[in-house]
C-alpha cells in the first residue's frame, strides 16, 4: 500500500534526508519549503511532479496556509497517512533578562506554531483514513535546560507537550504521536552557527531521518508518546 506522507521544511538538512530514505519506496511525499534556494536545491536532485512529490512554498506559521495545503494534499492524492513536522529553528546566546518579545516570539513560531499548526490540520486526515503517524521534532534541550536559550528551551517543551496529549487524546484510534529529542544535528547551518564546535559525535541528518523512517513504517505501531532520543555522543 502506498502511503501519503506530509513533511513541512522538507527542503532543510533533515528533511531531505528523509526524502531520500523514503524515496524510491512506498511513499508520496508532500514536501513544503519557504526558502527559493532550497528548493530549487531539492528540484534538482528529484522528480518533482505531484505524481510522487508536492512541494510548495508554506508558511508553517501560518495556519490558513498549513490546513490549506493539508486540504490539497488530501484532494489531490485521496488520503494522508503520516506527517512528520520539521520546521524549526535555533536562537541563543541571550539570558532570560536579555530576551526581547521578537526573539521570544520567533521561537515560538517556529518550533511551536509551526507544529501544532500542522498537527492540527493532519489529524482530520489522518484520523479519516484510520491510519497515521505523527514526528514530532523536540529537543534534548527541554530535559537538560541550557542556560542562555530559554525560549528555544521553552518553546521545544512546548512541542514535546503537544505530542504527548495528541498521544493520548489518539490513544484509541490507529494514529500514533511520538517526538524525536535531537541535541545538535550535523547540517551545514548548524556548523555556522557553532563554527568552532567538536562536531565529530554530531548525528547526522541521515541517522535521524533513520529513525524517522521506522516510525513512519506499520511496524512502530507498538510507540506511541514516546520521546525518543537521537543525539548519539553529542
Amino acid at each position: 500500500m502506498t502511503r501519503n506522507i506530509v513533511i513541512t521544511g522538507g527542503t532543510g538538512g533533515l528533511g531531505t534526508a528523509l526524502v531520500r530514505r523514503l524515496f524510491g519506496q512506498d511513499y508520496r511525499m508532500a514536501v513544503t519549503y519557504l526558502l527559493p534556494a532550497e528548493a530549487e536545491q531539492f528540484e534538482r536532485e528529484f522528480d518533482v511532479d505531484d505524481e510522487r512529490i508536492i512541494l510548495r512554498r508554506v508558511d508553517a506559521t501560518n495556519p490558513e496556509q498549513v490546513t490549506a495545503f493539508f486540504d490539497e494534499v488530501a484532494r489531490t492524492w485521496g488520503a494522508i497517512h503520516g506527517v512528520s513536522a520539521l520546521v524549526g529553528g535555533w536562537a541563543g546566546g541571550r539570558d532570560v533578562v536579555e530576551t526581547d518579545d521578537v526573539r521570544l516570539e520567533r521561537m515560538f513560531d517556529l518550533n511551536l506554531r509551526s507544529a501544532f499548526y500542522t498537527v492540527r490540520a493532519a489529524i482530520p486526515h489522518l484520523t479519516r483514513a484510520d491510519w497515521g503517524r505523527i514526528v514530532l521534532v523536540g529537543s534534548r534541550a527541554v530535559i537538560d535546560n541550557p542556560p542562555g536559550q530559554a525560549a528555544f528551551n521553552i518553546a521545544k517543551a512546548g512541542v514535546v507537550s503537544l505530542g504527548l496529549t495528541v498521544a493520548q487524546e489518539l490513544i484509541d484510534t490507529n494514529v500514533t504521536a511520538n517526538v524525536l529529542m535531537p541535541s545538535v544535528i550535523d547540517t551545514p547551518a548548524t556548523r555556522q552557527s557553532f563554527p568552532h564546535a567538536d562536531y565529530v559525535n554530531w548525528p547526522t541528518p541521515d541517522e535521524i531521518a533513520a529513525v524517522i523512517e521506522f516510525i513512519l513504517e506499520e511496524r512502530s505501531g507498538v510507540m506511541n508518546g514516546a520521546l525518543v532520543p537521537v543525539y548519539g555522543k553529542s
